[in-house]
């Protein structure tokens, strides 16, 4: 396709199809030039801000190739522009592409009129709302026209539905109906393969949300049935699940930890519930507990103190704090764990036993009282033993250590039994407040998980909502006929 201008003989042959037209604008002088009929010199003002396509230039949408055949600049008042690309598919089909601050519309031309009433228009079934009237008149111009290009005033009347609109163009007599899609920038520059576009600004006459409120809140709601039903599941198919319970002397854990047995938890995460105990009078006690995951070596750590005072004071008795402390360790997914435990008291904790009687080769250690009683502790399982008289003690001694056979060392032992350093008031002063009993309950999955979530799924409608509202308002910010009262 190539049309020479009359005027100053330069080629147009921009475009790759060959189509009919009436008139074009010489690219080099920018005169309007009717085809077949005498040149006569009418300058049109070329398309230059915000333009980013070319006369010829090929563009893809929807599978189908395009060429841009003509540029025009429309202007509304004195400073109100907008952008009209028209295209052209090698068959003869025409769309056009509709760029206004950045925000672009893919429109078709309609071979039929649809319905207007007052304050909206029917089309395809589909009620569209009525945005504005605008009347424009052509600013700028380039490209070849298959018609004369109009450049008096025209009038458009658009109607919206969403992310779609139809318009109708009137000029003079002549009408002409459109219907439109939103279409992101994206698409432009992958379709022409550009890199910039005009910077976007304000909201779009038919721009999208983020995202559809409608599908999110029906995913949200079937998010939380989902979340309800298996947190019902849970809770009702598993009760309160004792993994641990012991007694722990403080004398073992001076100055160390003490390495508890191995347990499991199987199922989701939940609380694990410690409850301690410690026989505290005007005093205090103190536990530590990390909970060791044997797979991970993840390590929950938690300290409580106990504590419990009372007294008299104006002549009334007066009491707080207690014996007992309760507190969780949240979150605890399944798997297998062990404790580690250190624990102190006020005062702090003697173990007699390590500074007693130790015979050579034993497992075991041997104290003695101020009125002549023995006690015998086992290292492995940590029980003591009570004698009463010192031949029993020490014929369990000779057997213990295989000293059957020898006289000397018998004598000798008897010797030690007799002059040992003396223990007051063991075992009764030793035993007061000696130990803190630990167990661990490992409860259901907690509705407080749910309830958190559910309430953050309740927040988030409502704050897309609100965006939704807020977005809508910006878009109807410039119509007459805007829905939202602010406007």
């Amino acid at each position: 396709m190539d049309h020479i201008c009359p005027l100053c003989q330069t080629h147009n042959n921009d475009l790759a199809i060959d189509f009919a037209i009436e008139e074009f604008i010489c690219s080099h002088c920018n005169n309007l030039i009717a085809v077949g009929q005498p040149a006569k010199k009418k300058i049109v003002k070329k398309p230059v801000e915000n333009v980013v396509l070319e006369i010829g230039q090929k563009g893809i949408f929807y599978g189908t190739e395009y060429w841009v055949i003509n540029i025009v600049i429309k202007k509304y008042g004195s400073d109100t522009f907008w952008r009209e690309y028209s295209l052209k598919d090698r068959t003869g089909n025409n769309v056009y592409l509709s760029e206004s601050d950045g925000h672009w519309v893919f429109l078709r031309p309609v071979d039929f009129a649809f319905k207007e009433f007052q304050y909206y228009a029917e089309a395809d079934g589909k009620n569209y709302r009525w945005y504005e009237t605008t009347p424009c008149t052509v600013h700028a111009a380039t490209g070849f026209f298959e018609d004369k290009l109009q450049l008096g005033l025209a009038t458009y009347k658009e109607y919206v539905n969403g992310t779609q609109m139809i318009s109708r163009e009137e000029y003079g007599k002549s009408v002409q109906f459109f219907k439109g899609n939103h279409i992101s920038g994206s698409e432009i520059k992958k379709a022409f393969g550009i890199k910039e576009l005009p910077y976007r600004s304000g909201t779009g006459i038919v721009q999208p949300f983020l995202f559809n409120v409608k599908q999110c809140t029906n995913i949200m709601a079937l998010t939380a049935l989902l979340i309800c039903i298996l947190q019902l599941y849970v809770v009702t198919s598993r009760s309160n699940q004792s993994v641990f319970e012991q007694s722990i002397n403080f004398a073992d854990v001076t100055d160390k930890e003490l390495v508890s047995k191995s347990f499991t938890l199987s199922g989701g995460s939940a609380p694990l519930k410690v409850h301690v105990f410690s026989d505290v009078d005007n005093s205090w006690a103190n536990v530590g507990l990390s909970l060791v995951n044997e797979k991970t070596n993840e390590i929950v750590y938690a300290s409580k103190d106990i504590e419990k005072y009372s007294g008299y004071e104006g002549g009334e008795s007066w009491s707080e704090g207690s014996t007992t402390e309760d507190f969780n360790l949240c979150g605890i997914p399944g798997g297998t764990y062990h404790f580690l435990i250190s624990a102190e008291k006020e005062g702090g904790a003697k173990d007699l036993f390590k500074s007693g009687y130790r015979p050579q080769n034993a497992d075991f250690s041997i104290i003695k009282n101020e009125v002549g009683s023995f006690f015998l502790k086992n290292d492995k399982d940590q029980t003591i033993s009570t004698y009463g008289e010192r031949e029993l003690l020490a014929n369990d001694i000779i057997l213990r250590t295989g000293l059957q056979n020898n006289v000397k060392e018998t004598k000798r032992l008897d010797s030690i039994l007799i002059n040992m350093p003396q223990e007051y008031g063991y075992p009764g002063n030793n035993e007061k407040n000696p130990s803190v009993n630990i167990k661990a309950t490992w409860l259901p999955v907690s509705f407080w998980n749910f309830g958190i979530v559910l309430v953050c799924l309740i927040i988030f409608a409502v704050v897309i909502s609100w965006m939704r509202r807020v977005f809508e308002s910006g878009k109807w910010s410039y119509s007459s006929n805007s829905p939202y009262t602010s406007n």
